[in-house]
């Protein structure tokens, strides 16, 4: 969920060669109305500076970040608001988030810091920080629930890092699993991006967004293999359900849908979901028949100028 250029333990500047360095958001806009009630197509983000992430948690409830102030806010997809919910410490990012099955914590991708962070939804005291990897060649993107617990992606190496989650919710040491196979080529300027997990947590899927390719991963080896018959540049965050890949093209302005084969060997892209309230998306999260994706609004600059930063909801 993120594409960009690190020097010297800080971020210099950021490419976007048809990927990008984060994601996340949410805007203001019109409001449509429904059966039920009238219900907002953008849910502004008040006094974000910037966004890259999104995450569902109970009910309406979701999470977006501030990825250059590291803070969370925390809104209602049904009401159409937000506010800030967490304001974070200093020196941290927010890029990728998910909320854990529980529906009680966030776990956050930290960026260049090499960090991951684990809050809880209800409170938002902050109940850890892993230093998952060194500055400055590392570039903790995204999150994913698996069967063991978070699993974070680096664009710059090819590992990922694993934060157990036990019985109760009860947080274990932070692993390492180096990949092996076409997953661990970085060889382009940003690589593993968006990550999700099969429902059964025996497969995990990356992608690489400066290749533009999808790879399943064994997360008990770090064996990777690519998926066949699916090209999306730009890729960022990802979406796995029912057999279906929605992968979020950020600076293309489009997610696409991706059908996969039962054995995850190939794919095939079915249509393409865009939107005139697309700026930059970065990452998506389901809500009923509806996707939620935040702007991250890099074609403003990096950090983005934008005075105003928003989640998108469109049907899926």
């Amino acid at each position: 969920m993120l594409r960009m250029f690190l020097t010297h333990s800080r971020l210099h500047r950021m490419r976007l060669p048809l990927g990008l360095f984060l994601m996340a958001a949410l805007s203001v806009g019109s409001v449509w109305s429904a059966s039920a009630a009238p219900r907002t197509e953008l849910i502004v983000l008040p006094g974000a500076s910037s966004t890259e992430g999104i995450a569902v948690g109970r009910g309406s409830t979701f999470f977006a970040g501030d990825l250059f102030r590291g803070d969370i806010f925390r809104g209602d997809l049904q009401r159409g608001s937000a506010e800030l919910f967490i304001d974070a410490p200093d020196g941290r990012l927010a890029v990728g988030m998910k909320v854990d099955r529980s529906g009680s914590l966030l776990f956050v991708a930290g960026g260049f810091t090499g960090q991951g962070y684990v809050y809880d939804t209800t409170t938002g005291a902050s109940l850890a920080s892993y230093q998952l990897a060194s500055p400055p060649t590392t570039f903790i993107n995204d999150v994913v629930m698996g069967r063991e617990g978070a699993w974070f992606t680096d664009s710059l190496q090819p590992k990922l890092y694993l934060v157990p989650l036990g019985p109760g919710g009860t947080l274990g040491v932070p692993r390492t699993l180096i990949l092996s196979g076409p997953a661990a080529d970085t060889s382009a300027e940003f690589n593993l991006n968006g990550i999700v997990s099969t429902p059964d947590g025996s497969t995990l899927i990356v992608v690489n967004s400066g290749k533009g390719t999808l790879y399943t991963v064994n997360p008990d080896t770090g064996a990777s293999a690519a998926i066949a018959g699916v090209n999306v540049p730009n890729a960022d965050g990802l979406l796995l359900e029912a057999g279906r890949m929605f992968a979020v093209q950020n600076t293309d302005n489009k997610v696409a849908v991706i059908r996969l084969s039962s054995d995850l060997t190939s794919g095939t892209v079915e249509k393409v979901i865009t939107s005139p309230q697309f700026q930059v998306p970065t990452t998506v999260a389901r809500h009923g028949s509806q996707l939620a994706l935040v702007n991250a609004k890099f074609d403003t600059g990096i950090p983005p100028t934008a005075t105003q930063f928003e989640v998108v909801i469109v049907d899926s």
